[in-house]
């Protein structure tokens, strides 16, 4: 058999993709797009749990601004296990106590924390712990622990952001 005759043979048999290797190209290029919609699925769950931490950290800040704002108050701020208050209306009631206005703060803030993170009155809590403290001078100082809770959709992990403040 001839050069020519046998170049003339190989090329005649490799016209176009075999079914086989056709079948092998999808099944690659159909992992690779499942490899990209996991992917594209984590980010999403990523994202989401950045924001539930976001807001956290903004619900426990704006409680910290509250009782620094009201000092006074000191222990009418402790909030055990996220239990909601009565509601007392110091924003038209212009004669209320210390006491009062955070007891009107913790209403406020604990509906805060159940209407933005997940979990509802269940899932989603704010716990403040006041513990009186006496400084290294002799200068008394309360300490308060603000902390949120909540639980993410579709998880059984408890999530909390605790923030200290000492006054």
């Amino acid at each position: 058999m001839s050069v020519k005759h046998l170049n003339r043979t190989m090329r005649s048999r490799q016209r176009g993709i075999s079914m086989i290797e056709a079948m092998v190209a999808l099944v690659v290029i159909s992992v690779g797009m499942l490899g990209v919609a996991g992917l594209y699925l984590s980010s999403l769950q990523a994202g989401r749990a950045a924001n539930l931490r976001t807001q956290a950290v903004n619900l426990a800040t704006e409680m910290a601004d509250r009782i620094r704002a009201n000092r006074l108050a000191k222990t009418a701020y402790a909030n055990a296990s996220g239990n909601l208050p009565s509601y007392v209306d110091c924003q038209t009631v212009f004669t209320c106590t210390p006491e009062q206005l955070a007891q009107m703060d913790v209403n406020l803030w604990v509906n805060a924390i159940r209407s933005t993170l997940p979990g509802g009155n269940i899932n989603a809590t704010g716990t403040i712990v006041v513990t009186d403290l006496t400084a290294s001078e002799g200068v008394k100082l309360t300490r308060y622990q603000v902390t949120v809770g909540w639980r993410e959709a579709g998880s059984d992990i408890n999530y909390s952001y605790p923030l200290v403040l000492e006054l």
